[in-house]
């Protein structure tokens, strides 16, 4: 009989900010592909249009999303290609596909990094206690990304929403402790 492998995130188990104004949530195990191309080839956009179902951003800090998948600016040749739970093995394998013979790089970094999900009237507050970013919706809004340091972690931060709505992309090794300081910057808002 095989041994039965579960998915454990470092923060399972991890009481959430309890501020109504500001909610912490973790998507662990979403789907996370670095993806490293040429922009200017219109061969390797429209490869990637096909597997993913929108072309890469070309502009600085922008997402495309084509339903339930995100593409998100990292640099003029990057880009980090977000899909539901369980399915990196499926968009590897069509990217794979449609990029076959370009000089490309496809790597799954689903298990490199988990995702914290704040929400709620003071999360963009909560967000500015810790990081450089001008967030002010005039600057950043719904549909940017950008990374940056929060409270002296590595992070990439993806503005959902107007609500606002973020999801904050952070390596597994700090995870617990940007979800402990996120929860007490939080406090202050409850």
């Amino acid at each position: 009989m095989a041994d039965v492998v579960t998915e454990m995130s470092p923060l399972d188990g991890r009481a959430g900010s309890g501020a109504d104004t500001a909610v912490i949530v973790e998507h662990p195990h979403l789907s996370k592909i670095n993806l490293r191309g040429d922009s200017g080839d219109q061969a390797f956009m429209d490869a990637v249009a096909d597997a993913v179902g929108a072309a890469p951003p070309v502009e600085a800090n922008t997402v495309m999303t084509a339903g339930k998948h995100s593409i998100l600016w990292l640099s003029p040749d990057e880009w980090l290609v977000v899909t539901p739970e369980g399915k990196q093995g499926d968009m590897e394998v069509a990217l794979a596909g449609t990029l076959e013979g370009q000089h490309v790089s496809i790597v799954d970094g689903t298990d490199a990094r988990t995702t914290i999900r704040l929400h709620g009237a003071d999360s963009r507050n909560v967000l500015m206690k810790g990081c450089p970013l001008d967030l002010h919706p005039r600057i950043f809004g719904p549909g940017q990304c950008a990374q940056s340091i929060l409270a002296k972690a590595d992070v990439l931060i993806h503005q959902l929403d107007d609500t606002p709505t973020y999801d904050i992309y952070v390596l597994y090794s700090f995870s617990r402790y940007l979800w402990d300081w996120l929860a007490d910057a939080a406090k202050g808002f409850s």
